[in-house]
């Protein structure tokens, strides 16, 4: 478990001056890293949801108040992506069509079904797990982010880098809150196995496909460029985007018996990030002028 108390923050981000390219004369990288906005609103509401059915099952205080820290979390994380969207929506680009389907992904297909009672713990329990996989993933992006100096030499916009500094900063922090869970709850090494090794091809099936759709909705590149995989290992060789080496290697160190997610990602490095955020100083800020 952590050492800190894991606590949602209060942030405001100002996308009046963020342009559509945000990486200057880079959609691909640019969209690429725009799925994200648009695969966590709904996933991160997941999360929240099925941790919230988890709660009753915790007997350990302080994995406990972990984890209602973590869904804090999550849910501010989910609201500042969101208002991403709207911003993408105001200079012409629609990310709706893409958005429903990730929403019937997560609400649908992994939501509540009606089952007998073993069997809602056993999907309980089976969504955990792959809540665990995913967050395995979203701390070793979130510490990729931490570093990727090259997205800051090619001109990235502030505001959206400190919102994806700020968000892989609580990744790194709260790393270890699901796989935690997971293990209070079940720790199944079977089940762990089988969600990881689901968990890995859907994130890039959604990554993929959400590039593509964006590049082809994009206003200014609309039937000019296409996401291609040469773009990609292009993106990742210059560093503005994770190589597939790197998400591969995830994995493997995942899947390694003696695994605890407070092996990965900078903690300090991190903690350090979100005490000098913008973001946090822009609410404060904005909180005084309301007053």
């Amino acid at each position: 478990m952590t050492t800190t108390p894991i606590k949602p923050r209060r942030v405001r981000f100002s996308w009046e001056e963020t342009p559509l390219h945000w990486v200057p004369g880079d959609p691909f990288t640019t969209h690429l890293i725009n799925v994200l906005h648009m695969l966590l609103p709904a996933g991160e509401r997941w999360f929240v949801h099925v941790f919230k059915q988890a709660l009753p099952y915790i007997t350990d205080p302080r994995l406990k108040a972990e984890v209602k820290g973590f869904m804090g979390q999550e849910g501010t994380h989910a609201v500042a992506h969101q208002r991403v969207l709207e911003h993408m929506k105001e200079q012409g680009l629609d990310p709706t069509p893409y958005v429903e389907n990730i929403e019937w992904l997560f609400e649908r297909l992994l939501g509540d079904h009606t089952m007998p009672p073993r069997a809602r713990v056993f999907w309980l329990k089976e969504r955990v797990a792959l809540i665990a996989a995913i967050e395995h993933y979203t701390a070793v992006l979130g510490q990729w982010i931490l570093d990727a100096r090259p997205l800051d030499d090619a001109g990235a916009d502030a505001v959206m880098m400190d919102l994806l500094r700020w968000h892989g900063a609580e990744e790194v922090e709260h790393r270890s809150v699901a796989f935690d869970l997971f293990a209070h709850l079940d720790g199944s090494y079977a089940r762990r196995g089988r969600t990881m090794l689901v968990t890995g091809p859907m994130i890039v099936v959604l990554l993929k496909r959400g590039a593509a759709f964006l590049m082809e909705s994009d206003p200014v590149v609309r039937g000019r460029m296409t996401a291609k995989w040469t773009h990609f290992f292009y993106r990742s060789g210059q560093g503005r985007v994770p190589t597939l080496r790197s998400m591969a290697l995830a994995v493997p160190r995942y899947l390694r018996p003696g695994f605890h997610p407070s092996q990965e990602g900078d903690l300090q490095q991190a903690l350090d990030y979100i005490a000098v955020s913008p973001a946090h100083a822009e609410f404060e800020s904005y909180r005084r002028l309301s007053e």
